[in-house]
């Protein structure tokens, strides 16, 4: 969008002049400027009988088109600044009030940082190696792979976020806290089971309740009695050649479980595919937990 800029005292001047024998396509063409603009000055000069702008309604603005430029750079580029700080930084004098209007004309707010996991140089690296790796694959081979995981279940872990109307200020304060403003929480977070499940495009496998802390026995008995069985079920659906899909957790990758994994594989003819660090986000099977948990607390 182009900034808008006054006519000067010199083209209003040669706009009158040249209004008397040309019309404003003309003029326009002739001094480089809009014709709107020449035909709205043009219709003012007539009704009014004067070339000069009427002041303009309300406080005169505080900051330039320059520094509101400056102000929007700086905080998309140092997001996480106090807004104290992004005024000091930036060298503004007005308030931090004004800040946050000019921010908000550019559709700039603060907003609740996402958690996500933190990566380093070389996850990342082993993010994208994986992505190109697997970036030619068909719909066809990602039903091939077995999708698994653990996920902790809680009796109070309702994810719905409810949302209650309230006055703001003082009065919202004291109505804040109201039986009918508040969802119960249990003080001891409430009853949890650890559940480990899988599935491969649209063939559900699983669930498996476990009541023990995760080692690497337990998993590899996991996967002995519940993992096995459901790879021979796809088998007998002619599905073949399954690519078993699990995270990097310590049972996971403990020697006695890559040697099961191994032998396994061999003998019931699936592979393991090699997973980047801190991925829960690539792994559909977090979908279906929250598919379960929402239903589980409906």
């Amino acid at each position: 969008m182009h900034e808008h800029k006054e006519l000067t005292d010199i083209q209003k001047a040669q706009i009158i002049v040249l209004g008397r024998h040309e019309n404003p396509t003309e003029i326009g063409k002739e001094l480089h400027i809009p014709r709107r603009t020449v035909s709205s000055f043009l219709q003012r000069y007539k009704n009014r009988g004067s070339m000069e702008n009427l002041p303009l309604p309300g406080r005169p603005r505080e900051t330039s088109a320059t520094a509101d430029r400056w102000l929007v750079r700086t905080a998309l580029d140092k997001s996480k600044l106090p807004l104290k700080e992004l005024k000091n930084i930036c060298n503004l004098s007005f308030s931090t009030r004004t800040i946050q209007r000019r921010l908000a004309e550019d559709n700039v707010r603060k907003w609740r940082a996402a958690k996500r996991a933190k990566l380093t140089d070389e996850n990342a690296k082993e993010h994208l190696r994986w992505a190109l790796l697997h970036q030619h694959w068909t719909v066809d081979m990602w039903k091939k792979v077995a999708w698994s995981d653990e996920s902790a279940v809680k009796k109070d872990s309702d994810t719905k976020t409810v949302w209650v109307w309230r006055h703001t200020g003082k009065a919202g304060k004291i109505e804040k806290y109201l039986p009918k403003n508040v969802v119960g929480k249990r003080q001891d977070g409430g009853t949890s089971q650890m559940i480990w499940g899988c599935f491969a495009g649209n063939k559900l496998g699983p669930i498996v309740f476990i009541d023990e802390n995760i080692n690497a026995g337990v998993y590899t008995q996991i996967l002995e009695q519940n993992l096995l069985w459901y790879i021979e079920a796809l088998a007998s659906e002619d599905i073949h050649d399954i690519v078993f899909q699990q995270d990097n957790a310590r049972p996971h990758i403990a020697k006695v479980t890559r040697h099961w994994r191994e032998n396994m594989g061999r003998e019931h003819r699936f592979t393991v595919m090699k997973w980047p660090p801190y991925s829960p986000d690539l792994n559909p099977i977090e979908n279906l937990w929250a598919i379960l948990k929402l239903n589980l607390h409906r």
